[in-house]
């Protein structure tokens, strides 16, 4: 997401930080070099024209700092500029109104915009982030299997479909899910209306018809991100005719260049709650402008990483690994888990374009060819390959046992040997970490307030300051070696990791 436009504005930036003054000139440049860079990623030109302007009003003038380089001004204004175009005045960004049971949301939008996957994903998150009883029910009479479609997807998450009647109309659908959610208990309703391929009267009166007989608390639009500008004109259009109380953008994850993001706040008024990020169920985040401004200016997004974190690593298992390293104690079970928890987060790449100071690095592996995320598949192989006593004990790989494991996971002995110096170097690096109390203070900050269970650690997220994880990480993406026991400037032994073929 936003990769050409943070490529185009990280290369301004860098030519600002180079200067020790900068004079009128330099800024008029550098935002001329921003305007430009903004219309290449398809945001409109009066939003762009706006957008440049009141950073050109907070840069020239009163608020310079004489502690900070005149260039790290310029991104802060621009920063913080992005953020307010991102989010407007509005702070219940991502919060969805259902609180009153039974709460009506209904999903509008124009065909193949990925409405009825994104209703599954909310119902999912619903039920599973806000413990909330959710029913789903289908509008879509047109399109054939739709209603088949959301009724698969609700048996794959586990949430309830309304039964299909063959024959009823939109309204009564909604009708009937109204009076199924109140008797059955429902904290909340979806409804999935149908799509046209362009906006229509027949499509705006059915809408109408639904919103008026389930009066929702919410109306989310899903549009299409790969659209560009028509993804706003749509909005308008929606917001005009029914009023809609936010936006869901899909597709975020390819490779469009996310100007209709930039420019729906702005034009429409309405906040972008969530973001599509795949077609897996939980491929849907919320939409939080100031990580998103991060990420484009190359700041990183620190929290995401660390919610991603809490998210994907059990607390448990990671207390027990947790005591074995800082005795030095690292074997194989511990490296596969960590290989597994690494693919859960989005694989190396994915976790680098999260930390702050490792933008450029992540565009340098990117350049070289990028890491080959299947080398995480072949290195568990390879573990799996070997025996109980073998995992445990590492170090009694000779010659016979390599060749049994290599050939028992259809790979080379050379990778073999790569995995075994990558897990010593990991287990001499845990144990340097645990004799200093820096693998404590690490472990504390992927877990929220109250930390570890069993008398483990305190503190966590809620104790941590996210400016002082962000300075942390700034120092090891600016150190000389990049992230410790990486050879290369890479992670933990990947250095080993082949190129993508």
């Amino acid at each position: 997401m936003f990769e050409n436009l943070s490529d185009r504005l990280s290369g301004v930036f860098d030519g600002l930080n180079k200067q020790a003054t900068l004079s009128d000139e330099d800024v008029s440049l550098a935002l001329r070099e921003v305007r430009v860079a903004l219309l290449e990623a398809d945001v409109s030109l009066p939003v762009a024209r706006d957008f440049v302007k009141a950073i050109q009003d907070k840069a020239s003038g009163q608020s310079v700092t004489k502690s900070v380089k005149p260039g790290q001004q310029v991104v802060k204004i621009v920063h913080d500029e992005l953020v307010h175009f991102l989010a407007g005045d509005d702070a219940s960004i991502g919060e969805l109104k259902v609180d009153n049971p039974p709460a009506p949301i209904l999903m509008v939008g124009l065909q193949g915009s990925g409405k009825t996957t994104t209703t599954a994903k909310l119902a999912k998150r619903l039920k599973e982030k806000n413990g909330k009883k959710v029913l789903m029910a289908s509008l879509d009479t047109n399109r054939p299997a739709a209603m088949e479609q959301l009724a698969i997807l609700g048996v794959q998450i586990g949430v309830d479909t309304l039964p299909i009647v063959k024959g009823e109309s939109a309204v009564k659908i909604a009708k009937r899910a109204k009076q199924q959610a109140t008797l059955g208990g429902y904290d909340v309703f979806m409804l999935d209306t149908a799509g046209r391929l362009s906006i229509d009267e027949e499509l705006m009166s059915e809408v109408k018809a639904v919103r008026d007989i389930a009066t929702p608390r919410e109306i989310l639009l899903v549009v299409d991100g790969l659209t560009g500008q028509d993804a706003v004109h749509t909005a308008e259009n929606f917001d005009e005719r029914i009023g809609i109380s936010g936006v869901v953008l899909t597709r975020m994850d390819g490779d469009g260049r996310g100007g209709a993001a930039l420019s729906m706040r702005a034009v429409t008024g309405r906040p972008i709650k969530f973001v599509g990020l795949g077609e897996k169920m939980d491929a849907l985040e919320e939409f939080h402008p100031e990580r998103v401004a991060g990420r484009i200016l190359g700041m990183g997004d620190i929290v995401s990483l660390v919610e991603k974190a809490q998210e994907t690593i059990e607390v448990e298992q990671a207390e027990k690994m947790m005591k074995r390293m800082k005795k030095g104690m690292f074997n194989m079970n511990d490296l596969k888990m960590q290989l597994e928890q690494m693919m859960k987060m989005g694989g190396m790449e994915g976790i680098m374009g999260m930390m702050p100071g490792m933008k450029k690095m992540q565009k340098q592996v990117a350049d070289a060819g990028g890491i080959d995320e299947k080398v995480f598949k072949r290195q568990i192989a390879l573990i799996q390959s070997m025996t109980k006593k073998e995992r445990a004990n590492p170090q009694i790989m000779q010659a016979s046992r390599k060749k049994r494991v290599s050939a028992g996971a259809g790979l080379t002995v050379q990778e073999l040997n790569q995995l075994l110096k990558m897990q010593r170097q990991m287990g001499d690096m845990m144990k340097k970490m645990g004799k200093g109390g820096m693998l404590k203070q690490a472990m504390a900050g992927m877990f929220g307030k109250g930390g570890m269970p069993a008398g483990g650690m305190p503190g966590g997220l809620g104790d941590i300051d996210p400016k002082q994880l962000e300075e942390a990480a700034k120092k090891l993406g600016d150190s000389k070696g990049g992230l410790p026991g990486l050879g290369g400037g890479l992670p933990m032994g990947l250095s080993g990791f082949g190129k993508k073929k």
